[in-house]
């Protein structure tokens, strides 16, 4: 296998340095995590052997306890006088939405199925926003009909089929709109949702924004409660915020001038930043939290407007975290004066974000600690695809082995509730693990279930 040679190259090439192979940084792992006396890594108390024979490789791991902390860390930073909604796209099941509750938090949902999912699990419609941009009449009436707190107007067909819908049902629905503020968040073009050539919102750019609006305010099914904005993901500092609120708050005051109405709330979106990797440095709750509504606060006494209610929508930044993937180590090809590859059982089925976005991992040794030389390596999965990466570079012991047990950091967020069957792969499961004890939330697909739907 090819050992300290490889690590020489990879630090010439600008590589991530090897470092202690054998330490778990605690910036890119949830809390409970640590390593035993013989060396193997523990989460909530439990080993990852024994959670590999219990439940199987590939598995998510989710630290149920550092879940709740990060959900009781974004409640307590905006406080009672503003609403902080969990983005379930990041990742939703009935047991997050119990634990949603539990903690005091709200739901922001984006399809008829996170909805349907968050409603069996308890969570009081009015404490529930509805997103999307292609909203169909029968998820629209699913959610007038529930009570949902708000609904989030994309465009113009929205807005008059909401409307429809709830003056059919006699109500008058609570909605915001979303509009493009043109700012150019610091993210991959993928998920930078603020400029204008794109699906979501309405620009404030040629005035279709303030149009939205005013048609809003024309409907009586409609009660318009204020504007919404979110300028991408995976973004580490306020700056692009503070633009968006800057132009935000404009309309707001435009609002103000042409039809006498102060909307009483804002909803600054979501995309705050996680460490996936110990060069990320992303910001703590209680900071992000300052920022804003200092920002907003400044941005409306400048329009001589009362500062409005502040929402945020952290998904990523509290289950991303929480979860790590453990795999088995499979084959291993040394490519000698390159790297080593590493197969696992799992791959892009599993995690879709290194091939969709270029993402960048970390990856450890979880099932011992080893004194070898590094090697650099790429942990790949086992699909049909090239493309096929979990990491694309990192320092893996040179005595690496197959039926060792490696796992991924930090990937709570978008890959279980982006996981695909391809090459009719059986999407893993979600095993939460609390206080020495270990439950699964989300069960193992079966082969039975990949044969169900084929009806032919």
């Amino acid at each position: 296998m090819v050992g300290g040679a490889d690590a020489e190259q990879g630090q010439a090439a600008g590589q991530h340095r090897p470092g202690d192979l054998n330490r778990l940084d605690a910036r890119i792992w949830s809390r409970t995590v640590d390593r035993n006396e013989d060396g193997v890594a523990t989460v909530g108390g439990l080993d990852v052997t024994r959670l590999a024979e219990e439940f199987g490789t590939p598995a998510y791991i989710l630290d149920e306890d550092d879940f709740r902390a990060r959900c009781r860390a974004w409640a307590d930073a905006f406080g009672p006088g503003a609403d902080v909604f969990y983005a379930g796209k990041a990742f939703l099941s009935r047991a997050v939405v119990r634990w949603l509750h539990e903690e005091g938090l709200n739901l922001d949902v984006c399809s008829g199925g996170e909805l349907l999912t968050a409603l069996d699990a308890g969570m009081p419609a009015d404490r529930i926003a509805f997103h999307g941009n292609n909203k169909s009449l029968e998820e629209i009436e699913r959610a007038v009909r529930a009570g949902v707190g708000r609904i989030v107007l994309d465009s113009f067909q929205e807005i008059a089929r909401v409307a429809h819908v709830a003056q059919g049902l006699g109500v008058r629905q609570r909605v915001l709109i979303r509009i493009t503020v043109g700012v150019e968040a610091h993210t991959h073009e993928f998920i930078a949702t603020a400029h204008e050539d794109q699906k979501f919102g309405l620009p404030l750019a040629g005035g279709q924004a303030a149009e939205g609006v005013r048609r809003a305010l024309g409907l009586d099914g409609l009660e318009l409660i204020g504007l919404h904005s979110h300028i991408g993901s995976q973004i580490f500092d306020t700056s692009g915020f503070e633009v968006a609120a800057h132009r935000v708050v404009g309309l707001l005051q435009q609002v103000r001038d042409e039809h006498g109405v102060e909307l009483p709330e804002i909803d600054l979106g979501g995309g705050l930043g996680i460490a996936y990797t110990p060069d990320d440095d992303p910001r703590e709750p209680r900071h992000i939290a300052k920022a804003l509504h200092e920002i907003v606060t400044r941005e409306c006494e400048n329009a001589g407007l009362r500062p409005p209610r502040i929402s945020v929508e952290p998904g990523r930044a509290i289950v991303g975290p929480t979860a790590f993937t453990l795999y088995e180590v499979g084959t291993i090809k040394p490519l000698p004066g390159l790297r080593t590859y590493v197969s696992v059982d799992g791959g892009m089925s599993d995690n879709i974000r290194t091939a969709l976005y270029d993402a960048e991992y970390s990856v450890s040794l979880v099932s011992r600690v080893s004194d070898a030389a590094p090697m650099l390596s790429r942990v790949v999965g086992k699909h049909c695809e090239s493309g096929d990466i979990v990491v694309k570079d990192a320092f893996l012991p040179a005595d690496l082995a197959p039926g060792d047990l490696l796992a991924v950091p930090a990937t709570g967020a978008y890959c279980r509730s982006m996981a695909s069957n391809y090459n009719h792969a059986l999407r893993p499961p979600v095993v939460a693990v609390r206080d020495g004890a270990a439950r699964v939330i989300v069960r193992r697909e079966t082969e039975e279930d990949l044969l169900r739907l084929d009806v032919g």
